[in-house]
């Protein structure tokens, strides 16, 4: 059969992250070109680092004007306003000025003063992005503030690169958007994709393997972009809009795990920033709303036997956990 012998596979930068893709069918090699050009397309779109993006356009008429954008560029602004009411603003797509104070990533070697983060912090609202559904414009209120999709962004173009695998007529491949991966269908000989969950503190550990099919699998984790002060102090990048601080939740990581059709990936995206700001009770609250969403919690204080992780139960049989990961099911 074709899908036994047929495969292309790529590795390229974009969105600020490493790539990969998978195809496995007749059409697969153009299949994967086609991705690596949607790619392209969407980071020119919804970059705040392009200076040409709809993004751009918005951030720069901040309190002065609202601008007309793209269809899709409303729809994806629309869906984030919606999660971040789901998500009671844990994710919250205005977080743009706290980003930047912070800089985590982009060279930071100390946090900011208190007094700046919280005038960054009082700029984050995402209240204050004004959709107009008939003009389809989009502005923010006040000047200064800006949309950083990074919470959001890598899932929405998950969920392209999967519909464009399907436009090509492929029915299995695997994509991974710097950590955000989605599965599209089973492998070739019909057995799941395995996708592994890392160690925060190990890079060259696993935790543990999660097995799926047509799922989107999304691991935020404090390990992923951080710093430490000359105190030993660690910052990490995800940061909690109610306090402008990196987030304290008593986690390390959580994947989320969603079905990968329609906004699956963007949704998975998104309530894993929320989820793991939120913590382990919280958090498990917010996903009650999304009756096809699981997830995976690790323990931010290890035990003299090892890593604790809390997994919902629709996981039971899809995670396998590596030696010394004490797994309890929530």
């Amino acid at each position: 059969m074709a899908l036994q012998h047929t495969s292309a596979e790529s590795l390229n930068l974009g969105m600020d992250t490493v790539m990969t893709h998978r195809a496995f069918g007749r059409h697969a090699a153009e299949a994967i070109q086609a991705v690596k050009q949607e790619a392209a397309r969407l980071e020119g779109m919804l970059s705040r680092f392009m200076p040409e993006s709809d993004i751009s356009a918005i951030n720069e008429s901040a309190g002065h004007a609202c601008c007309s954008v793209g269809l899709e560029t409303y729809d994806v602004l629309s869906c984030a306003t919606e999660l971040s009411t789901a998500c009671q603003g844990l994710f919250d797509v205005t977080i743009g000025p706290l980003v930047d104070l912070w800089g985590i990533g982009h060279g930071a070697l100390r946090p900011p003063a208190e007094a700046e983060i919280h005038r960054a912090r009082c700029m984050v609202n995402y209240l204050d992005l004004l959709l107009d559904p008939v003009l389809r414009t989009a502005g923010l209120r006040r000047t200064g503030q800006s949309i950083d999709l990074g919470g959001i962004g890598k899932g929405y173009a998950a969920d392209r690169f999967i519909q464009v695998f399907r436009e090509y007529n492929v029915s299995s491949a695997f994509t991974n958007i710097g950590g955000n991966v989605a599965a599209l269908g089973a492998r070739p000989d019909g057995s799941a994709w395995r996708v592994g969950i890392q160690h925060p503190r190990q890079t060259d550990l696993l935790i543990g393997l999660v097995s799926v099919k047509d799922k989107a699998v999304v691991t935020s984790g404090d390990y992923q972009r951080f710093f430490a002060d000359g105190e030993g102090n660690r910052y990490h990048h995800i940061l909690d809009p109610t306090t402008g601080y990196p987030a304290k939740s008593g986690l390390t990581g959580v994947t989320v795990v969603a079905h990968n059709s329609g906004s699956g990936s963007m949704i998975a995206d998104a309530l894993s920033t929320a989820v793991f700001i939120a913590g382990l009770d919280r958090g498990l609250a917010l996903i009650s709303g999304y009756p096809e969403v699981e997830a995976l919690f690790v323990d931010a204080e290890p035990t003299r036997a090892g890593l604790s992780v809390w997994v919902t139960r629709g996981l039971r049989d899809c995670f396998s956990a590596a030696q010394d990961v004490s797994v309890h099911i929530v």
